[in-house]
């Protein structure tokens, strides 16, 4: 039983290439996931905040064209309340040629710095019957969908 082996085979050599080259491998896929998760993320939240947007939109120039200023003021960001008060919006949106009518024409929203934006094209009809486009900015804000900037 004491043979003695004249043929082994010499120590198996560890090759660090192939475990670099299968650690970078793996820190590849595990990033290009990382990348399509953030990639769908933003997808759902730019598809599902299409349709708040527009309502946000829709229920301001409804407001606007029936005359009810007070409640097309709440729903004014932040910024655009600075600029105007309750009053001075009032009379803004009052004088001539007032908003009688809209149209929504086109609604996008983007991220940008990881939070979502809405820009909404409508078509304005004024009183005798002139009409212009305009892009309105909509933000949001504590959780609710906010008119920003100068709509008229």
């Amino acid at each position: 039983m004491g043979r003695d082996r004249t043929g082994s085979r010499p120590a198996r050599r560890r090759r660090p290439v192939r475990g670099g080259v299968l650690v970078a491998a793996l820190g590849l896929g595990t990033c290009l996931v990382g990348v399509a998760g953030l990639g769908v993320w933003n997808l759902q939240v730019v598809l599902q905040a299409n349709g708040p947007v527009r309502d946000t939109a829709d229920a301001f120039f409804r407001e606007v064209a029936a005359g009810e200023t007070d409640q097309a003021y709440d729903k004014l960001c932040r910024e655009a309340r600075g600029k105007w008060s309750q009053i001075g919006f009032g009379s803004w949106v009052r004088t001539p040629p007032q908003v009688s009518g809209y149209e929504i024409v086109d609604v996008a929203v983007q991220t940008r710095g990881g939070r979502p934006r809405g820009t909404v094209k409508v078509r304005l009809t004024r009183d005798g019957g002139g009409s212009e486009e305009r892009e309105l900015p909509i933000v949001q804000e504590d959780g609710k969908w906010r008119v920003c900037g100068d709509p008229f």
